[in-house]
């Protein structure tokens, strides 16, 4: 009797610890809760209408993650739970984590196959959060929310990678500054240095990576802030064909703008060439159509003879300075 009152007192002890002691729970200002009862979490009376639905998803993503909106517990307390139920935390403050992170893989780099068949070595950084919205994707939809965020964006990265064409690289050289007949060969040359037109784009890569990841609220819980990828390595030997790439990309545009200039001075000079010979042209032109108006209004007014007297009248000065005067008829 006495091994029963003890082992009765025993379990009294152990559930009142449980029950008072262990029962009692804070959320901390920066921590979102979910509580569930018997590994149920409770769901809201408008299940489906936030959540996921905030999300930009596609309709076939909307069919596969329609998660229910559950009850979140806000900070404060302490609250009280039952031995039954179990308190899911998560902080919903900005966090970052490196690109190279995976807790399955070692590694310093993430590597990504360009356009032209080339390795290159990816890093930099994530901003993101934990959706307040879909608590019950991060806590419930996926065994490890920010590992498979991760991968989502590396695969992302890795295909936009692959595909990436310079937007700007067919501008580089303007077509018009070009015969047709080789207007094929610049575009090929803005388009055969695919790391470094991932270099110069890197904002415009970075906005796309957050563009295409917008899902991920619905996805998995997770709210990205921002996609920081600050350094893209080419293998040492593709880094000097590079330079040497560029070294030769900026003498052929330099060479071509050289040659725009000269062509420019040398239509304006044209130009003013022509305008000056007409200028000319007008002063030698002048002088004789004021004569022949001159000499049209004498016969008009005077006739024949008036127009005979006056050309008569002009010989003479000329006369009077010639030495020697030949008649041809």
């Amino acid at each position: 009797m006495t091994y029963l009152l003890s082992f009765l007192a025993g379990i009294l002890i152990y559930a009142t610890f449980r029950v008072l002691i262990s029962g009692f729970y804070v959320v901390r200002p920066d921590q979102r809760a979910v509580l569930t009862s018997f590994g149920r979490a409770e769901r809201m009376p408008d299940d489906g209408a936030e959540g996921a639905g905030t999300s930009p998803l596609e309709p076939d993503e909307s069919e596969r993650y329609q998660y229910p909106n559950v009850r979140v517990i806000g900070p404060g307390g302490p609250y009280f739970k039952w031995p039954w139920q179990r308190v899911h935390k998560a902080s919903v403050s900005t966090q970052s984590v490196d690109l190279v992170w995976d807790p399955t893989v070692n590694q310093s780099t993430i590597e990504a196959v360009t356009k032209d068949n080339l390795t290159t070595g990816v890093n930099g950084q994530l901003r993101f959060r934990v959706s307040e919205n879909n608590l019950y994707a991060y806590f419930f939809g996926v065994e490890s929310p920010l590992e498979h965020v991760m991968g989502y964006f590396i695969s992302i990265l890795r295909e936009r990678i692959a595909t990436f064409v310079d937007p700007k690289g067919h501008e580089l050289l303007d077509k018009t500054d070009l015969p047709e007949a080789s207007s094929e060969s610049a575009i090929e040359l803005s388009e055969g240095v695919s790391i470094n037109d991932l270099r110069k784009n890197l904002p415009t890569l970075n906005t796309y990576m957050e563009q295409q990841c917008r899902s991920t609220p619905g996805r998995y819980g997770v709210e990205l802030d921002a996609a920081l990828i600050t350094t893209i390595d080419p293998p040492p030997e593709v880094d000097r064909a590079l330079s040497a790439i560029n070294s030769t990309r900026n003498q052929v545009a330099a060479d071509i703008s050289t040659a725009h200039a000269d062509s420019e001075q040398q239509i304006t000079m044209s130009k003013r060439a022509v305008e000056i010979a007409n200028n000319n042209a007008q002063a030698e032109v002048a002088p004789l159509r004021e004569l022949a108006v001159t000499l049209t209004a004498i016969k008009t007014e005077g006739g024949s003879d008036a127009l005979s007297a006056y050309l008569r009248n002009m010989r003479i000065p000329l006369l009077k300075q010639a030495k020697r005067v030949v008649r041809t008829s």
